[in-house]
């Protein structure tokens, strides 16, 4: 059983969910595990997952206002549309992470994005049917077989920062793979 530090209202949290930042708790609460099938979520998160690469969920989570400002609310038509002048701006945007790769990623990623929901229909379909539509109960892991899959997948399509890890956080930030640890009030076991 992971170690679990107690929080102002009682209740027991996964380990990773920093006490001292209500909008990680908060996303640890209502969101992180909580399966998404729409097409909207599950592109800002892919999004946002590729910019954690290298770094902490909780100092993207910080910045996800700042994040769907800049990327005018991770609407795909207007991500998949943009053009250098575009990509140089969010560069000079204090208030996201401004790697030039991870930007220019994020706009190569949205155009594949919209190319797997024209040939599936969308991406929910893409995505959960790699599980047909069941919902993973594992912990303790930073990739799995469905991960390595669906990120081998992504790259041969042509995406960026989208490695088996990050794929693995993305999977379980959009509830297909539920982690919630022993411990948790959030822990369930399979349905």
């Amino acid at each position: 059983m992971a170690d679990h530090i107690q929080y102002s209202d009682q209740k027991r949290r996964c380990s990773w969910a920093n006490p001292k930042n209500p909008r990680y708790i908060q996303y640890h609460d209502e969101e992180w595990g909580v399966p998404v099938h729409d097409d909207q979520v599950l592109f800002e998160m892919l999004i946002l997952e590729s910019f954690q690469a290298g770094l902490s969920w909780e100092c993207v989570l910080n910045k996800k206002e700042a994040f769907r400002r800049a990327f005018d609310g991770f609407d795909l038509e207007t991500v998949c549309g943009y053009d250098g002048n575009k990509m140089e701006a969010l560069r000079q945007d204090a208030g996201i992470i401004r790697n030039r790769l991870k930007i220019k990623a994020a706009v190569n990623n949205a155009r594949i994005f919209r190319e797997i929901v024209a040939e599936y229909g969308s991406f929910d379909n893409y995505l959960w049917g790699y599980t047909e539509g069941k919902v993973v109960y594992e912990n303790d892991r930073v990739s799995s077989p469905l991960s390595d899959a669906i990120s081998r997948d992504l790259i041969k399509r042509g995406m960026k920062f989208v490695g088996t890890t990050i794929i693995y956080a993305y999977l379980q930030a959009v509830g297909v793979i539920y982690s919630h640890e022993e411990g948790c009030y959030l822990c369930r076991q399979q349905e």
